[in-house]
């Protein structure tokens, strides 16, 4: 008889202006700078979900950046976190212009799906994390909670959400929110 293995909440990160400073189209890993915070934040969040890495990188689609660089600085960002004992279980780059009318771009969830059907993810149970409204859209679109950081462009786009929405200072008080929330749910 086959054992049912549950499915698994997961936390699904932007990159740019939510675990690290948003420097543009980043193709150079020594301007990599990550906040002070995400580490400990990362950790905590680790300890009760998979944490993935979900961005978008328009600039491949105008010539702005490489594949190539997007993977180097992913790969930074990955080999970063891991020296600091967090693991990421998946990187999910939507390399497109939302003019492309691709499937994979936030807020379409498209890899969110993918991260369900590979690593038994929860999305109910899930979370968005990030600096811009298709962040918490993205959440939306799948029956997740989202939370705006306020870090990168999150004070830039305050006025377009929705007046219910979980608004945070940056990824540690992202990572407290989202702790309270699962403890509040039983």
């Amino acid at each position: 008889m086959s054992q049912v293995v549950p499915l698994r909440p997961a936390v699904f990160l932007d990159r740019d202006g939510t675990l690290i400073e948003d420097r543009g189209h980043l193709a150079d890993i020594s301007e990599v700078v990550f906040y002070p915070e995400t580490v400990e934040a990362l950790r905590r969040l680790q300890e009760r979900f998979l944490l993935f890495l979900v961005t978008n990188q328009s600039g491949v689609a105008r010539g702005l950046l490489t594949p190539e660089d997007v993977n180097r600085v992913n790969a930074r960002v990955v080999t970063y976190l891991a020296e600091h004992g967090i693991t990421l279980t998946a990187v999910y780059v939507c390399p497109h212009q939302r003019a492309d009318g691709c499937r994979c771009i936030k807020p379409n969830p498209h890899f969110l799906h993918q991260a369900a059907a590979a690593h038994g993810v929860d999305l109910r149970r899930s979370f968005t994390v990030g600096d811009h409204p298709h962040d918490v859209d993205l959440a939306r679109s799948v029956g997740a909670r989202g939370v705006y950081v306020r870090t990168g462009h999150g004070e830039k786009h305050l006025a377009e959400l929705p007046p219910d929405e979980i608004v945070v200072a940056g990824i540690a008080e992202a990572a407290d929110r989202i702790l309270e929330l699962i403890m509040d749910c039983g």
